[in-house]
């Protein structure tokens, strides 16, 4: 096959979510997958340069990426870039994949597969707290792979916020917004915060069976949940990571003083390997706390290099 240039829509279309789901849970007990660390360029104005390599035994893939929040707001995207693959064996490039879209498509995949193993209670409704494309994406992939149907809707934009809600009901699904977060939390069994982290934007002590994926902060520096919050789960719940690279970049829990290098990784839920992780065995609320890893970009990739034949 030719290399093949595929815009948003057509990476969208290589990546559906149940099938990218499974993918990424199947790249978890690939004995194949090698990921390096990424590199992390600071920029002005708080911006990034992320470059993100990995490879398994067939394919291979590069994200080169730019984080800019100074675009939050405007017509610019925040995030801006390309996931290019390649063939193993031949070293010829296959796709060049539209990268916020790839970005926003695995995030909230992994978000899902962290619920599917890990939330005690999936029945919703489901709280999503910032309403831009990561709430638009977990938003899509919760009701497509676990299928909830009812979400409620918080943004510091009502305007962001009654646009989710229009695209849920256009699903068919249950959507309203909500003006306080944390007034309605307790209501919700899962939560999703998914906002630029410049803030805190969610300090409600979580039900007992509620299940919370943070996933905007991805620096030390940034945050979206209350120490408090985060404290309050690791004493009575337990805490999951989705890659040993959130030792260093899990903004939340680094800032609430948590020793995140003792918490248990998404690859150690899936290969049921918890023993002697904190919290390994408890029952209570779960966080899982995202912060990225270029394993999940491969597996979109290994994903979009079958679809697009």
């Amino acid at each position: 096959m030719t290399d093949t240039l595929l815009d948003a829509p057509r990476t969208a279309q290589c990546l559906p979510w149940p099938a990218l789901v499974n993918e990424i849970e199947a790249l978890l007990t690939d004995a194949s997958v090698s990921v390096p660390p990424r590199l992390v360029v600071p920029m002005d104005q708080g911006a990034y340069l992320f470059a993100m390599p990995g490879c398994d035994a067939r394919t291979a893939m590069t994200k080169l990426i730019t984080f800019t929040p100074a675009n939050a707001g405007t017509a610019r995207p925040t995030i801006q870039g390309d996931v290019t693959v390649f063939d193993v064996a031949t070293g010829q490039r296959r796709l060049i994949l539209d990268g916020p879209t790839v970005t926003a498509r695995r995030t909230a995949a992994v978000s899902a597969l962290a619920a599917r193993q890990l939330a005690p209670n999936l029945a919703g409704p489901m709280l999503i707290v910032g309403a831009g494309v990561q709430g638009m994406a977990h938003v899509e992939v919760f009701a497509a792979a676990l299928g909830v149907r009812r979400f409620l809707v918080a943004s510091r934009s009502a305007a962001s916020a009654d646009a989710l809600v229009q695209h849920a009901r256009g699903l068919g699904l249950q959507a309203d917004a909500v003006p306080d977060a944390d007034a309605v939390a307790d209501d919700c069994p899962l939560i999703a915060t998914c906002t630029p982290a410049s803030a805190v934007v969610l300090r409600a002590l979580p039900r007992p069976d509620a299940f919370i994926a943070a996933v905007g902060a991805f620096t030390p520096q940034m945050v979206e949940l209350a120490p408090e919050l985060c404290r309050h789960v690791a004493q009575y719940g337990r805490i999951v990571v989705d890659s040993r690279d959130a030792d260093h970049e899990a903004g939340d829990l680094l800032q609430a003083g948590l020793p995140v290098a003792d918490f248990a990784s998404l690859a150690d839920v899936v290969h049921g390997d918890l023993l002697g992780q904190a919290g390994g065995q408890r029952s209570g609320p779960v966080l899982f706390k995202s912060c990225g890893w270029a394993g999940w970009d491969l597996a979109a990739a290994r994903l979009a290099v079958r679809a697009a034949g």
